[in-house]
């Protein structure tokens, strides 16, 4: 067997406080980060993934104590992620207490930030956030959007990928923008595409409804996924899923 799957709750945060939508749009509260947080650690998540949406300075000093909070109540690795732009922003989270950092638009804006950020703190702490969706006029069909799914970025996704790992990503955080919060399932064949070109683990996100999705992701070569809405409003619980890929076979801790 390979390595085990890793089930990952996905926490967007908006000026500390949880909240989910659907393809980024009309945001309900979910409840406070950390009480959530201890929550899924009791459930056996694997990780925990924190995005931060709002962004502003002041959002951003929230997030800071938020992700300190976290790690002190949660023993798992943290992965947090939003507005991240070079090595100064991963410095502060990881001294804040995140194990690793998302970057998106950053990277996107400035592609060597990936080098210089693996090359400071190792690959291991670099993960490649991006977010995915059909497009036509790009070379593999997917294309790379910014700003919630609403910019295209001019950007194939796929060789987005592979050029984000050999600059030094441990790591793809692949979310599809058209199934974002839709519980239709996760984008198989966007998953199969980047795990074609890229040898560094594929966490899926976006659109997991029911268990079976999160098990048709892995078949398709995911290593972790990620889910938000499934888990904050209580459909399904991290037990279930492992059960569920455990059933059909993956290894799961």
């Amino acid at each position: 067997m390979g390595v085990a799957i890793r089930v990952i709750p996905c926490l967007d945060v908006h000026d500390g406080r949880v909240v989910k939508g659907v393809n980024f749009l009309n945001l309900r509260d979910a409840g406070d980060p950390v009480e959530l947080a201890r929550l899924y650690g009791e459930q056996g998540a694997d990780e925990l993934t924190f995005l931060d949406i709002s962004a502003s300075s002041q959002g951003r000093e929230t997030t800071y104590e938020m992700v300190t909070r976290t790690a002190e109540t949660v023993f798992i690795p943290l992965t947090v992620g939003g507005g991240v732009r070079g090595v100064d922003d991963v410095d502060r989270l990881l001294r804040a207490g995140a194990d690793k950092v998302g970057i998106n638009t950053g990277a996107i804006t400035r592609p060597e930030a990936i080098d210089e950020i693996a090359g400071r703190f190792g690959n291991q702490v670099v993960v490649l956030s991006l977010d995915a969706r059909r497009e036509a006029g790009q070379p593999s069909g997917f294309g790379v959007t910014t700003h919630g799914g609403r910019q295209s970025a001019g950007l194939d996704a796929i060789a987005w990928c592979r050029e984000a790992v050999d600059r030094g990503a441990g790591e793809i955080l692949l979310n599809s923008m058209d199934r974002d919060g839709t519980t239709d399932g996760f984008d198989l064949e966007m998953i199969e595409a980047v795990r074609s070109v890229v040898d560094v683990p594929v966490i899926a996100s976006g659109g997991a409804g029911t268990v079976e999705h999160f098990v048709d992701a892995c078949r398709a070569g995911a290593d972790a996924v990620l889910a938000a809405s499934v888990f904050h409003y209580g459909t399904l619980t991290v037990a279930q899923i492992k059960e569920g890929l455990a059933g059909a076979g993956f290894e799961v801790r």
